[in-house]
């Protein structure tokens, strides 16, 4: 296993992390197995992901408490994120963190994570007092470190990372489709500057860049798919780069932790050679032709009068439709609390749009599509 140093910590985690979030649910054993088996072979961190649906996140924070007895607590990080979305108080604060204290049976996480902070969440985690609550749960020892994730603007990152001297870390979803994309290469690179310890999420874009490509994909790929699979090729992209402390991976069975593990071992950064750099920039190019929406993301068409994210919604249906996997796009679409039949057509949003994308018919698109 290969180690990379956590930030300004004198920390050094393993360049893969154990994602609990797609530990198998229909046998414990083999969850404690696969769990076993990461540690004894060098994984040192441990995250538990984002409490989507909290039912399914407490089973398996129990699974990951019960592969913790013993002298393996002693040999991990845990990272646990609290729902900001759900937060209003410092009270809330309080209430998730001891939630996550007493089904993990610890009395101190490792890692806190203020989760999904962006445009709309950071204005709302002002209203509160959390960096005095960060502060004093540090002090008692109830969190040793503490940062957030990320999936937004670069600018919005910047202000995040200014607030508050604090921040150990930050948690990214970046894959090479995500070069130029909420944050992008210049939010990674801007992070690992600043002196936090980035952790990176969803190198495979939820499964989709796993899922056998469609065809002019397929093609660009061209032999090097040959060589090594889709999966090893994406997180060998990501750990090219030297600014990621380590990839958070989700597995679902032993072969995935002991695959992973092994690739690993052999991982180093910017390593890859300029073919294989070429290739991952033709791969990207030729998703990104198959978008249906032409939206550059600029917010000229926001703010909505009625709150409609167009941006976010166009963004989820273009991914749905690039990658072929309308599932996912529901599941986002959902969880974030979309509605595009708030819709009243004052067109005000196809009036600001430089591109003059016509939204409202798009939306109806989309409804049709992702509130099914």
């Amino acid at each position: 296993m290969k180690y990379r140093k956590f930030g300004s910590t004198d920390f050094y985690v393993s360049v893969l992390s154990f994602g609990a979030h797609r530990l198998p649910l229909t046998s414990k054993d083999e969850s404690v197995e696969m769990l076993h088996y990461a540690i004894d072979n060098g994984v040192n961190c441990i995250d538990l992901g984002y409490p989507y649906d909290p039912r399914l996140y407490e089973q398996r924070a129990r699974l990951v408490s019960e592969a913790l007895q013993g002298t393996y607590r002693d040999r991990v990080k845990i990272a646990v994120t609290l729902p900001i979305t759900l937060v209003s108080s410092t009270s809330h604060l309080d209430r998730f963190l001891g939630e996550n204290l007493r089904l993990l049976q610890i009395d101190r996480v490792d890692f806190c994570i203020l989760g999904e902070l962006n445009r709309k969440t950071w204005p709302k985690l002002n209203g509160i007092e959390w960096k005095r609550w960060i502060n004093k749960a540090i002090e008692s020892g109830k969190i040793d470190k503490a940062g957030f994730s990320f999936h937004d603007d670069f600018q919005f990152l910047k202000e995040i990372v200014m607030a508050y001297e604090g921040w150990s870390f930050c948690k990214l979803r970046y894959s090479y489709m995500d070069v130029d994309h909420h944050p992008g290469t210049v939010g990674l690179k801007y992070a690992a500057e600043k002196g936090l310890a980035v952790i990176v999420a969803e190198p495979f874009k939820g499964g989709r860049l796993v899922k056998p490509p469609p065809e002019p994909v397929a093609k660009a790929w061209g032999k090097l798919l040959e060589r090594r699979s889709l999966a090893e090729w994406g997180l060998l992209w990501v750990w090219n780069h030297s600014e990621v402390s380590t990839v958070v991976v989700g597995m679902e069975k032993m072969k995935d932790v002991i695959e992973n593990v092994s690739l690993a071992d052999e991982v180093e950064a910017n390593k890859l050679d300029i073919w294989e750099l070429i290739t991952f920039s033709q791969v990207k190019d030729v998703y990104l032709k198959l978008k249906p929406i032409n939206c550059a993301t600029c917010y000229c068409c926001m703010p909505c009068p009625v709150g409609i994210d167009v941006p976010r919604i166009f963004e989820i249906y273009n991914d749905a439709v690039m990658y072929e996997d309308v599932k996912t796009a529901r599941f986002y679409y959902h969880v974030e609390q979309h509605d595009v039949k708030k819709c009243i057509e004052c067109y005000k949003c196809e009036n600001s749009c430089p591109r003059k994308i016509p939204i409202v018919k798009w939306l109806k698109t989309i409804q049709e599509a992702l509130e099914a």
